[in-house]
């Protein structure tokens, strides 16, 4: 069968019934806990995500959390009320900002940014991008700072890899204390901690070790993004929730995952990546997509980029030494 766009698309009734069981067996059975703690960002994955735990576990058995910081976007707390107002959640809210100021997160990560644009400072907003062009240029992975100041002067400079490291280690602090919030729930209630990554993010990397890939199961981890989507809407979930545009929300400036990650839009990205790891040749999967072979090409080595550079947080932590007899 040629490959096309079509490939990707699911059975949603199907795949709904073996997700939700699976949950049951893995949580109540191979994990032995009684519900699901989720952190809910009011973003599609974590909505479809809770949306699921509730028809696994019922809505007295899921605990959804929503753990803002002073870079978070209004919108996600208000989108992550409206969510569970739609699936009779109780939503638990409680800002781990103070603890990310203790733990030096914004200070060190203002350092960093200031090494590049010294002007930096109370006021401004920022975020890191990527460059555009993928599947034309096939530009490299070069990471910018771009910073708003309080006047709504934009500047943008590039990173030196040591900045770029401080600004990541420091920001990556934001999901490592939202693992350690969601395991004092989960553990206080026999709860699993149940993660919202999809496929795209697992594969390619797009997670944090330690924090936001600290779960105990993923659901949709075996899903792409435009088939998280066509879940979404065989669950109902609110359409607001559904039509917005997927976001990091980690920096302060507002960032959406493709051009700080991605590189391309989902629509583009979920059937190459699918075509790549299906071994669909270039040429084949350019003619079912209407792109160049170059440009999939180029996509393709981007892939293989990601996943070779992020291996080590998809591995258990490694044994030094040989076993004892």
């Amino acid at each position: 069968m040629a490959f096309t766009r079509e490939s990707l698309r699911i059975d949603c009734r199907r795949v709904c019934a073996e997700v939700i069981a699976a949950l049951q067996q893995q949580v109540r059975h191979r994990l032995r806990r009684r519900g699901a703690v989720v952190c809910v960002s009011g973003g599609i994955d974590s909505s479809v995500t809770a949306a699921l735990c509730v028809r696994a576990f019922g809505p007295e058995r899921v605990r959804a959390l929503a753990l803002p910081e002073r870079d978070s976007s209004p919108e996600s707390l208000a989108y992550a009320q409206l969510l569970c107002n739609h699936l009779a959640l109780d939503l638990v809210v409680e800002s781990i900002g103070a603890a990310l100021e203790a733990q030096g997160c914004y200070a060190r990560r203002d350092d960093a940014v200031r090494a590049a644009i010294p002007e930096y400072g109370d006021g401004w907003k920022m975020k890191l991008v990527l460059g555009h062009g993928l599947l034309e240029t096939g530009r490299l992975n070069v990471f910018r700072v771009r910073a708003e100041g309080p006047d709504g002067v934009t500047r943008e400079e590039r990173v030196s890899l040591d900045s770029y490291l401080a600004i990541v280690a420091a920001t990556n602090m934001k999901q490592r204390t939202r693992m350690v919030r969601a395991y004092y729930h989960a553990e206080a209630l026999n709860y699993a901690h149940v993660g919202s990554h999809n496929r795209d993010e697992y594969v390619l990397g797009f997670m944090v070790r330690y924090g936001d890939i600290g779960v105990d199961c993923m659901p949709i981890g075996l899903l792409y993004k435009t088939q998280v989507y066509e879940l979404a809407a065989h669950l109902g979930l609110p359409e607001v929730i559904r039509t917005q545009t997927p976001t990091s929300d980690t920096y302060s400036a507002q960032q959406s995952q493709e051009e700080f990650f991605f590189a391309l839009p989902f629509s583009v990205l979920d059937p190459l990546l699918y075509a790549w790891e299906h071994d669909v040749p270039a040429p084949e999967a350019a003619m079912g997509l209407g792109l160049s072979a170059e440009g999939v090409e180029r996509a393709y080595r981007d892939f293989e980029s990601k996943v070779r550079s992020t291996q080590h947080m998809r591995e258990l932590p490694l044994l030094v030494g040989s076993p004892p007899r």
